[in-house]
C-alpha cells in the first residue's frame, strides 16, 4: 500500500519532532517535510505535493488560516488537517471556511490522530467532538434579529451625526424613545456604542455610504 505523504507545519520544533516520531513507526505514513510557519508550509506543499498537511493555526510570518487559503488559491490539492490547541469560533470557523478538511485538537490520542489523517487523505471531513458540537450549535442558533424600520431610521440619523434630541425631533418621538431604540440596536447588532453600531451596520449592508455630492 502506498504510504500517505505528510507535511507537518508547526512553529514549535518539539511539536514537529513529536509528530514526526508518532508517524515514523507506521509504514502507512511518510513525513516528507516540516515547516515552521504558514509561508514555508505553502512553499513545501507546492514542491513536495503531500497528501495531507498537519497545520497549526498560530504561526509567525503567515498563520494557518492564511496558509490554508493560499493553498486553495494556488490549487494545491493536499488535504489540510488543522491540529491546534484552540477550538473557539474565532479559530474553527475561519479555518473551515478557508478550506480545511478537518480540525483536531493537539490532545487527541495517537490512534485518533492516525485515523483522522487517513480519513482526511480520503477526503472525509474530520472534526474533534468539541469542534463538531460547536459547529452544530452555530448552525442551529437562530439568525440575528433584523432591525425594525424605525430602528433603521434612528441608525441612519446616528450615522449622519445627529444627536438623540435632534433625532427625536425629526422622527416626532421622545428622546427617551430614541435611547430605547438605540439600546435595541446595540443588542441586535452585538455592539456596545453608537460608533460600533454604525460600523457594524455598514459592514452588514444595512447602511450605505452617501455618494459624494457634485460641485
Amino acid at each position: 500500500m502506498t504510504p500517505i505523504k505528510l507535511l507537518i507545519a508547526d512553529d514549535h520544533p518539539v511539536v514537529r519532532d513529536g509528530l514526526s516520531g508518532m508517524f515514523a513507526p507506521d509504514p502507512g505514513f511518510e513525513v516528507l517535510g516540516e515547516a515552521a510557519d504558514g509561508a514555508e508550509a505553502v512553499r513545501l506543499a507546492r514542491a513536495l505535493r503531500p497528501d495531507v498537511i498537519l497545520m497549526d493555526l498560530r504561526m509567525p510570518v503567515m498563520d494557518g488560516v492564511a496558509a490554508i487559503a493560499e493553498l486553495a488559491r494556488q490549487g494545491i490539492e493536499a488535504r489540510v488537517l488543522v491540529l491546534t490547541t484552540y477550538d473557539t469560533d474565532s479559530y474553527v470557523l475561519p479555518a473551515i471556511e478557508a478550506g480545511a478538511t478537518g480540525y483536531l485538537l493537539k490532545d487527541a490520542p495517537r490512534t485518533e490522530l492516525l485515523r483522522a489523517v487517513r480519513a482526511a487523505a480520503d477526503g472525509q471531513a474530520v472534526l474533534s467532538p468539541s469542534v463538531a458540537t460547536r459547529l452544530i450549535t452555530k448552525v442551529r442558533a437562530p439568525g440575528p434579529e433584523p432591525l425594525s424600520q424605525r430602528e433603521l431610521e434612528v441608525l441612519a440619523l446616528v450615522a449622519a451625526g445627529t444627536t438623540n434630541r435632534d433625532a427625536a425631533a425629526r422622527l416626532f418621538i421622545s428622546e427617551a424613545t430614541v435611547k430605547t431604540h438605540l439600546l435595541n440596536i446595540y443588542t441586535k447588532l452585538g455592539v456596545g456604542d453608537r460608533a460600533a453600531a454604525v460600523a457594524e451596520a455598514f459592514n452588514r449592508g444595512l447602511l450605505t455610504p452617501e455618494p459624494p455630492s457634485r460641485p
